[in-house]
């Protein structure tokens, strides 16, 4: 028996937020090494290319020492020649290194780039992988803010601070190993003063992370709020609510500026902290090294070079603590990402699941028990649906009319009880094949960004442009079609907002009618459309309904009155069950529900 939703309410809802057991940064980084490994031969070249610029540049300090001993013999002693040869050296080893960090950097963008695009690619896959209750209790803006944000964040730690780290390591095991080679005595003030560095660096990344955390997690909440009030914006209008969701989007906007200046203030701490114990070590080999030369135990070009390798060996390991709250908010991004990719997908198919062929259209639903939160919305609903009938599902908000469809096409499995379409359950039939059996037409008319050929042959591979258009006449929106700027070629933007919703709704029954499917959903189909309109595409209706398993959900009673059984749900039961005349004879709550209906109508009429 499935688990139910632990969300609360009487419907599917939720905050939007992924809020889950944290996964360690260790776990992070191996999940985001897999991606990088994908592309190994641009990993390690991009690590060939920094072993070697790197290495050439950590010649430089060495030398610039044999140049200083070279100046070092005193006045008319000066070997010049040595001088220039170790100067042209340099500049040859740096302007080497110099074209290979700009190659590595190149490399380094086009690796992010391959890494992100998979990450993203994943992601979005998966979603469609994911089960229904995923999209009705996510907002839509936090997961969009998954896909771009969190993602785009991790491009930038890739593409910069992966570079950078690379450098790092490279240059303060290069330094540390030409320091140890100059003075072994010198470098015993960096046994002190880098464990200081450490460990003040791990304090503080445990400390920045959460904090990146509560950064990505607010700006998914905006942009969630935001996405929310952008579509409903003239319901905002109409109702004069502008002030109010103002006064929302300011407190959530205040709260991401927040979360956002408080991961970056702190992090920003870091810095100068670790900045100021890498000077005090640069002091302290000064001081040393100016006793050590007095002695006579070094040499002042050895001096010059250990003191220009502890810059080299010191300054990256500054840079590394910027670095590390950079990684700190890299690190919150990925996880959030790795969690959408975590999050559980839809059921698989039973192992015994088959393809649902030959369909004649019986539909049985026995004794089902379900619901979204603690209580049932449907409590031991049972129907019956004979082959090619017309099967209408009515009663108040609420009651769970919605959700009978939500199980017929197995968005959600019933907690107890069974389906069957032609005596089988269809739990034992893959949902592919399941779906591909019903053509809908729903309340929520849904149109993405395309021609109009293509929103209607959505559901049909190879279908014909005369296909498309004899579905459109009968739909009675072809003349309306035929008016637009380029007729079937015409690009509908934003989900069709250049259209009326009744024109929406319309387009939406023309694709359920080129479907053709064995089965037919129809959830408020007609609710965006005038009644001289309605009773016009009537006709339409009915030949698409003909010879098909229908199952009809509508609030205007009067375009059921034709249904072969009238299943009128209350409190999630059935509480009257027939046709249209015999519930009317009943007098019962069916008759009620007309009635108020054909009263409120005349009402209207009249005035």
């Amino acid at each position: 028996m499935p688990a139910k939703l632990n969300i609360g309410g009487k419907g599917p809802s939720g905050n939007g937020a992924f809020e889950r057991p944290r996964a360690s940064s260790v776990s992070i980084i191996r999940r985001l090494w897999r991606y990088l490994y994908r592309y190994k031969v641009l990993l390690i070249a991009a690590i060939m290319l920094s072993l070697v610029s790197n290495i050439l540049a950590l010649y430089g300090p060495k030398l610039s020492g044999y140049a200083v001993d070279a100046l070092s013999g005193g006045p008319g002693k000066v070997d010049f020649d040595r001088v220039f040869y170790y100067a042209r050296l340099m500049i040859v080893f740096y302007l080497i290194s110099s074209g290979l960090s700009y190659l590595l950097a190149a490399i380094m963008v086009h690796l992010a780039r391959n890494v992100v695009y998979s990450l993203r690619k994943d992601i979005y896959e998966h979603l469609m992988r994911l089960p229904v209750r995923f999209f009705d209790t996510h907002q839509a803006g936090d997961i969009i803010s998954v896909l771009s944000y969190d993602v785009d964040t991790v491009s930038a730690s890739l593409s910069n601070d992966l570079v950078q780290m690379l450098t790092s390591i490279v240059t303060v095991t290069g330094s540390f190993l030409m320091m140890l080679s100059i003075s072994p005595k010198l470098i015993l003030i960096f046994f002190v003063t880098i464990p200081a560095s450490m460990i003040f660096t791990k304090y503080r990344s445990g400390k920045v992370r959460p904090l990146f955390r509560k950064r990505s997690i607010e700006l998914g909440r905006l942009n969630g709020f935001a996405e929310e009030m952008t579509g409903g914006l003239r319901t905002i209008k109409a109702y004069g609510r502008e002030d109010y969701f103002r006064d929302q989007f300011e407190e959530k906007n205040r709260d991401a500026c927040e979360a956002n200046y408080r991961a970056d203030a702190f992090a920003s701490m870091t810095g100068p902290a670790v900045n100021f114990i890498n000077n005090f070590s640069l002091a302290l080999v000064s001081m040393f090294g100016a006793l050590l030369y007095m002695s006579g135990s070094i040499s002042l070009g050895n001096v010059s070079s250990f003191v220009l390798y502890s810059r080299k060996f010191s300054g990256p390991i500054n840079e590394f603590s910027n670095i590390v709250s950079e990684l700190q908010s890299a690190l919150a991004a990925a996880e959030r990402a790795f969690m959408l990719l975590d999050e559980p997908m839809e059921e698989a198919d039973a192992e015994d699941a088959g393809e649902l062929t030959d369909v004649r259209g019986e539909v049985e639903l026995s004794d089902i028990h379900f619901g979204y939160g603690e209580e049932d919305v449907l409590k031991g609903f049972s129907l019956r649906v004979e082959p090619g009938k017309v099967a209408a599902i009515v009663g108040p908000t609420g009651a769970g009319k919605t959700t009978v469809i939500n199980l017929l096409m197995r968005f959600y499995d019933p907690e107890s009880g069974s389906i069957r379409v032609d005596g089988r359950d269809i739990r034992h039939i893959r949902r592919q094949s399941l779906r591909k059996a019903y053509s809908m037409v729903l309340q929520d008319t849904w149109l993405f960004t395309g021609t109009v050929y293509e929103n209607l042959a959505y559901g049909k591979e190879g279908v014909s442009l005369e296909e498309v258009r004899n579905a459109a006449k009968a739909a009675r929106i072809d003349g309306f079609i035929r008016s637009l700027p380029k007729g079937y070629d015409t690009v509908l933007k934003d989900g069709g907002q250049n259209i009326s919703k009744g024109q929406k709704q319309l387009l939406t029954i023309a694709r359920a009618m080129l479907l053709d499917a064995p089965m037919l959903i129809l959830d408020e189909a007609t609710s965006n459309v005038d009644t001289s309109t309605e009773q016009s595409i009537q006709a339409a209706m009915l030949k698409l309904m003909e010879g098909r398993t229908c199952f009809v959900i509508a609030h205007r009673l009067s375009t059921i009155q034709n249904a072969d059984i009238i299943a009128v749900l209350r409190g999630g039961r059935i509480v009257e069950q027939g046709r249209h005349k015999e519930l009317m004879e009943k007098r019962g709550y069916y008759s009620e529900l007309y009635k108020a209906q054909f009263d409120s109508s005349e009402a209207l009429e009249s005035t």
